[in-house]
Formats: C-alpha cells, sequence, structure tokens
C-alpha cells in the first residue's frame, strides 16, 4: 500500500510540473516598441487591382444633366455577367453587379472599349479611364471593390474567409476579425499567400517584431490567404493529456481493486 501512494504522489507531481512548464510557452504581439518608434513606419497602401477582381465604377461629370453621364458611361445594371463583358453598376451602385476584371486584366467599358486594369490602383484606373472621356465636362471616376476578401486559416479561434468592406485591413485586423491566435499558434513566423501577377507568394511574418510594420505582408491584399501553424508542443500537451487520462483511469482501476481486496479478504 504504502508503494502504491508514492506512485500517486509522483504522478501528481509530474503532471502539475507539465503544467507548469506548459505556461511559460507564450508569445506577445510587436515586442520591443514604444510609440515613437513607430510613427513614421507605417505607409499608406492602397491595393492594387487583380484578375478576377469585381469593381464598381461610376462616372460623374460638372454637367448640370447627370442623366448624361448616366446614359453614356453607367448604363443601368444587368442582370447577370459574363467576363468582362458585363455591364458597369447602375447609377444606384447596386452592389450585386460590376466590371469584371477577366484573365487577360481587363474590363470592357461602355464607350471606351477594352482598358487594362490589373496591376493598377483605383486612382491609376480611374486616371486611365477619364483621360479617355472627352464628352464630358471635368469627368470624374469614383472605384469601389465589390469583393475585397481575406482568407485566415490554421490555429486562429474562427477560421474561414472574411468580406472587408472597408477595402483596407492590416493582418492584425484581419486575425482579430478571425478571433485572434491563441497561445498555441505560432505568431513569429505567420505565412501570407499572395498572388502577384498570376504567380503564387509565400511570404512570412513576424508579429513579435518591432518593425512588423515594415512587412509587404502587413498590409492585406484581396484574396490574399494567412496561415497560422500550430506550436509542436500543442501536439505534446494532446500527447500527455492522453497519457495523464490513461493514468487516472490506470489508478482508479487499482484503488478500485484495493478496495474490493480489503472488503473481502
Amino acid at each position: 500500500m504504502r508503494v502504491f501512494f508514492l506512485f500517486c504522489t509522483m504522478v501528481v507531481a509530474l503532471f502539475f510540473g507539465s503544467c507548469n512548464s506548459q505556461k511559460k510557452v507564450t508569445y506577445n504581439y510587436i515586442q520591443g516598441v514604444s510609440d515613437t518608434l513607430v510613427k513614421d513606419a507605417i505607409k499608406n497602401f492602397e491595393p492594387v487591382i487583380q484578375k478576377n477582381d469585381l469593381l464598381s465604377i461610376q462616372i460623374y461629370s460638372n454637367s448640370t444633366k447627370p442623366e448624361i453621364s448616366d446614359a453614356l458611361y453607367n448604363p443601368p445594371a444587368l442582370s447577370g455577367m459574363s467576363g468582362s463583358s458585363g455591364g458597369g453598376s447602375g447609377s444606384s451602385g447596386s452592389p450585386t453587379h460590376g466590371y469584371l476584371v477577366d484573365i487577360d486584366g481587363n474590363i470592357s467599358f461602355p464607350r471606351l472599349g477594352i482598358i487594362h486594369a490589373e496591376g493598377l490602383t483605383k486612382r491609376q484606373l480611374a486616371d486611365t479611364i477619364v483621360s479617355k472621356i472627352k464628352d464630358l465636362e471635368n469627368p470624374t471616376a469614383v472605384i469601389r471593390f465589390l469583393n475585397y476578401r481575406v482568407t485566415v486559416m490554421g490555429e486562429v479561434a474562427h477560421p474561414g474567409t472574411l468580406t472587408i468592406p472597408y477595402e483596407k485591413v492590416t493582418i492584425f485586423e484581419a486575425l482579430g476579425l478571425a478571433g485572434d491566435i491563441p497561445v498555441t499558434g505560432i505568431k513569429d513566423k505567420v505565412r501570407v499567400l499572395r498572388e502577384v501577377n498570376g504567380d503564387m507568394q509565400i511570404g512570412t511574418i513576424d508579429l513579435t517584431a518591432k518593425n512588423v510594420f515594415e512587412s509587404p505582408y502587413y498590409h492585406m491584399q484581396q484574396n490574399d490567404v494567412i496561415i497560422v501553424d500550430v506550436k509542436k508542443n500543442k501536439v505534446k500537451q494532446t500527447d500527455q493529456a492522453l497519457v495523464f487520462s490513461r493514468i487516472a483511469f490506470a489508478l482508479s482501476l487499482v484503488t478500485t481493486l484495493a478496495i474490493l481486496y480489503n472488503i473481502f479478504k
């Protein structure tokens, strides 16, 4: 019996020692940074247009009759779209229709024909469109993304695809929308999959580094995929939990047998 109690004491000590060692494993965001160090680090960011993007494009002018620009360049929303030949958004800015950037990176715009959009920012595309309009007084173009999405996968609370309505999001905001990275996730080697000019890039960003704001993956681009890996010790913890559950079952069985032995001996 003395051996049995000694065995139980060793198991309990091992269990709590393991728990204490697990609590030491943690990472914090943006370590070693004061507010004065990052004032000039965050630069203006504007996403570039990619293939398969859906754009809302509205044309305005100084004309006292806005129906003129609507009739020329803002046709009513169509009931469907097919490739880049789909019609533009209606004057009401219907969110379900827009200009689809085709596999060649082009859009087909009323009266202006084929316009290359891939690789341009919204401002650059607006300038390109306005430069081609000759029959309106001081035309302007307002462009919005209709399908700005970021996908978060791996060791986060709520993995999935996020629709970003404001067209600008940092990796911290995207992870916040996904419920944040738990202590079992790796924060110093977060991977970002990004398509650039038809090629898939895989970048790594350290969310604990003080210069995280300077990373090209700090600002998200549409269709980016964030992958958070799980720490190796989580697998070990799972294995340890399984071992401890088996030990607990064995102890329970031994205790039951010991009680039965004392009763019926």
